[in-house]
């Protein structure tokens, strides 16, 4: 297949010396400038899986490996990268930093977009707060009342251990295994409660982080309609 330059021409640049200039002046470079002003072609595959094909050294393939190709498409010779490893390694270091941030920034956005769905406004969202507040009450309900239910065994408990008090050791091991039982459940309890209070702690400090980043995102919905309104 006969290969036509003029065809092919997608990243030319203006003038030889000006490729020259911007390549650094490396003499691969400009002497392939001088011979595709005679009618080569080049061909590469770009950053992004693209082939460019152009009549003169592309540009955007200054850093990997480009063909030259004879009028018939068979390879006259390959260009090599004009970069050395240490500037390639850091430019991919440069674009995977770019990519780390634009995908950062894409799951703020959809965060965001997550966040004002569900919350569309103020009262939504301390109803939100108040349903999660609510779960862990029910958890330190039911811990307080069995701490009450504690208490009536343990003093019943206490009231036999009565006739024992000037000897506890003639008490009946029921009686004393009752009581340690007794108080290693009250000891269950309480750090149940503790943690329910961790747990509300951890709630609010999130909801109220929410709260700061969706009264901007209310803000800017509110000024956006507003705008489309004047306009």
């Amino acid at each position: 297949m006969i290969f036509s330059a003029r065809r092919f021409v997608v990243n030319a640049l203006p003038a030889i010396g000006l490729a020259a200039a911007v390549l650094g002046g490396a003499p691969a470079w400009a002497q392939a400038g001088k011979q595709g002003a005679a009618g080569g072609i080049y061909t590469c595959i770009d950053a992004h899986g693209r082939r460019l094909t152009s009549d003169r050294p592309i540009l955007s393939c200054i850093d990997r490996e480009q063909r030259e190709l004879n009028s018939s498409g068979t390879t006259r010779r390959v260009i090599p990268p004009t970069l050395t490893a240490a500037e390639r390694e850091a430019r991919e270091a440069r674009e995977r930093e770019l990519a780390i941030e634009r995908q950062r920034a894409q799951n703020i956005i959809r965060r965001d977009q997550a966040l004002i769905t569900r919350y569309p406004d103020k009262a939504a969202h301390d109803a939100g707060r108040a349903e999660a507040l609510s779960q862990t009450q029910i958890v330190v309900d039911a811990a307080e009342a069995r701490l009450a239910e504690l208490a009536k065994e343990r003093k019943a408990l206490d009231d036999e251990m009565e006739f024992y008090r000037k000897d506890p050791s003639k008490a009946p091991a029921k009686v004393r295994r009752g009581i340690e039982d007794n108080a290693q459940a009250v000891e269950a309890q309480r750090r149940a409660i503790a943690g329910q209070q961790d747990e509300r702690n951890r709630i609010n400090a999130r909801f109220d982080e929410e709260a700061a980043r969706l009264q901007q995102l209310w803000q800017a919905r509110a000024d956006h309609a507003a705008g489309s309104a004047k306009r």
